[in-house]
């Protein structure tokens, strides 16, 4: 991959795109104090980057029918690099799995499932968790209530912002 400078100006149309990927190339631009030539060439830099990996929708679950979103802790019995890699290729191959990361402390992985309803899930659970390679203890816990999804990347935090100076006299 081509290594980038993510300067301000690609911060900001980072920022952009992540708040609303639809944008022209002409409202980001503005929006960030470029002309849209140099613009759309830093977002096809950063495609080509790797930074940005694409562009997507954002669905509600309940709206197509995953009603259950299930937070889930897991480990595995023993940590070979052909265990890790069989399990971490079934959790890529299910599609009801939509977020696992490997972690450290009381879990080896987390993962959030989203299905239908809890009868779903506990079908779920006894013919794919219970199933993956390695797995020796799962345990579950049931959103309530989701407060914050999908945000973007706070990539402007780092950013200093210049404040307007004032003039005494």
């Amino acid at each position: 991959m081509k290594e980038i400078i993510l300067d301000k100006f690609n911060l900001g149309i980072l920022d952009e795109l992540m708040r609303d990927s639809r944008q022209t190339v002409q409202q980001i631009a503005q929006s960030v104090g470029l002309s849209t030539s140099p613009c759309w060439k830093r977002i096809k830099e950063m495609e080509a980057a790797g930074v940005i990996r694409g562009y997507t929708a954002v669905v509600e679950p309940q709206m197509v029918g995953l009603g259950l979103c299930v937070i889930v802790e897991a480990n595995m019995a023993a940590h070979t690099e052909e265990n890790v890699r069989k399990l971490e290729k079934a959790i890529a191959a299910c599609p009801q799995i939509v977020r696992c990361v490997s972690t450290t402390g009381e879990s080896d992985y987390v993962m959030t499932v989203l299905v239908a309803d809890i009868k779903t899930y506990e079908q779920f659970q006894h013919d794919t968790l219970f199933q993956l390679p390695g797995i020796t203890h799962v345990r579950s816990r049931i959103v309530l209530r989701e407060l914050k999804a999908a945000a973007p990347l706070p990539v402007m935090a780092n950013v200093p912002r210049v404040r307007p100076s004032r003039r005494r006299g």
